[in-house]
């Protein structure tokens, strides 16, 4: 999000951001004027304690209902309170906002304001032609995975009705009908675009009207510290960058076993924590330094491989770089992205549960393998020139009926 308001206050338009009162510092620094919500859930911090959702808790599809009920729709009147006051206060031509939230699209609707989805990630929202989100799986070979696909499909759209009584409580509320599914929501917006490359989605040849890539924008956070290595000059042992989340997901005993299986291996390990693992919770073995964080293109420009959870920003950034990966997904949308890394045959996959002695083994293929190399070669270049010439800022500009300036709201 904060790398589209970058581009949009370099084109010259007036950027607002609604969002979590913990994202104030990147969003001013960026330029940007910050809005927090105040009757909608607002992180005051990045902490593991101010964690809104905790769906690694739980298992299986209630993970995601549980992120439904705390965040994407069971505080959906609120958000829209929140976004109706802010535009009473001061009007925005569009709004742009992340599908998960529900009421910033009510409140859209209800009030007439024209709005748009930006999507951090690929779609979660069915997308006829693309494999239905959640388990990680691949494009259909046979009928048999076709009519799979399709059960599995109707089964995501009855999980997101599980958030469907709360969203039509806030349309009710605020004056609109009720729908009969909760993703019918997104046929008020006027684009859905997706901020991921369509080299790295399995992208149908034809999309949806409404639907458009825009390349992933990966610039880096504010808090991100410059990188200096830490081995002294002349150590010519690969660079492994160890990336998995900035949010809390119950992470710490993997990430212990993919230090302990680099341990034994001749490689630097650099292990980011991302403010949501405490270093004392950790064993670095002795070729492994750990940092809260660093910025990851400078790591990445030095380091010969990634290990990921397989966050969306970690995958494309590291494709950008052309670096393979082992991913060891933890859920939300990791395992889709993990099954788009391993069907290019740009990196590994493995479960959360993989032992120390699987994860070494993985680490050496990854690492030797002159053919993961050269498919991440690939996958990379077409993932880097979509990044490099993303359409955004064009497609956000033909979406409002405006002069030279354009006053936008950006609400995640």
């Amino acid at each position: 999000m904060l790398t589209v308001v970058r581009k949009l206050l370099h084109h010259g338009h007036r950027v607002r951001v609604m969002s979590d009162a913990c994202n104030r510092f990147e969003c001013e620094a960026a330029g940007a004027t910050f809005v927090p919500w105040t009757r909608a859930p607002s992180r005051p911090d990045r902490t593991p304690a101010s964690e809104t959702v905790s769906d690694w808790a739980y298992e299986g599809a209630a993970g995601l209902q549980h992120a439904i009920d705390v965040v994407w729709a069971g505080p959906a009147l609120a958000y829209a309170q929140d976004v109706i006051a802010e535009l009473e206060r001061e009007p925005a031509e569009l709004v742009v906002t992340s599908e998960m939230l529900f009421g910033v699209a009510i409140a859209c609707e209800a009030v007439g304001q024209p709005f748009c989805y930006l999507a951090a990630n690929i779609s979660l929202f069915p997308i006829p032609g693309v494999p239905p989100m959640g388990p990680g799986l691949a494009p259909p070979r046979t009928e048999a995975e076709v009519a799979l696909h399709a059960e599995m499909r109707d089964g995501v759209v009855a999980l997101f009705d599980h958030g469907l009584p709360a969203i039509n409580t806030a349309r009710l509320h605020l004056g609109l009908p009720p729908l009969d599914h909760a993703i019918d929501q997104a046929e008020a917006a006027q684009a859905v675009l997706l901020a991921t490359a369509r080299a790295f989605d399995f992208a149908p040849e034809t999309l949806p009207a409404k639907v458009r890539y825009v390349g992933p924008q990966l610039d880096e956070p504010a808090w991100a510290q410059t990188w200096v290595s830490p081995w002294p000059p002349g150590d010519d042992r690969p660079l492994v960058l160890v990336a998995f989340s900035t949010t809390f997901q119950n992470h710490t005993v993997v990430l212990q076993r993919v230090i302990d299986a680099a341990g034994e291996l001749p490689l630097r390990l650099l292990v980011t924590l991302g403010g949501s693992i405490d270093a004392d919770a950790l064993r670095p073995a002795d070729n492994c330094r750990l940092a809260a964080n660093a910025a990851h293109d400078a790591v990445m420009r030095a380091a010969v491989a990634v290990v990921t959870h397989g966050g969306h920003g970690t995958v494309t950034r590291a494709l950008a770089h052309r670096r393979p990966m082992l991913v060891i997904p933890h859920g939300r949308d990791q395992n889709d992205n993990a099954a788009r890394v391993a069907a290019r045959g740009a990196g590994l996959r493995l479960d959360p549960t993989a032992s120390t002695s699987e994860i070494r083994m993985a680490l050496r293929r990854l690492l030797s393998d002159p053919t993961i190399a050269e498919a991440a070669r690939t996958l990379g270049n077409a993932v880097a020139m979509e990044r490099e010439t993303s359409p955004v800022v064009e497609l956000l500009e033909g979406l409002v009926l405006a002069n030279e300036r354009t006053d936008l709201c950006l609400a995640g």
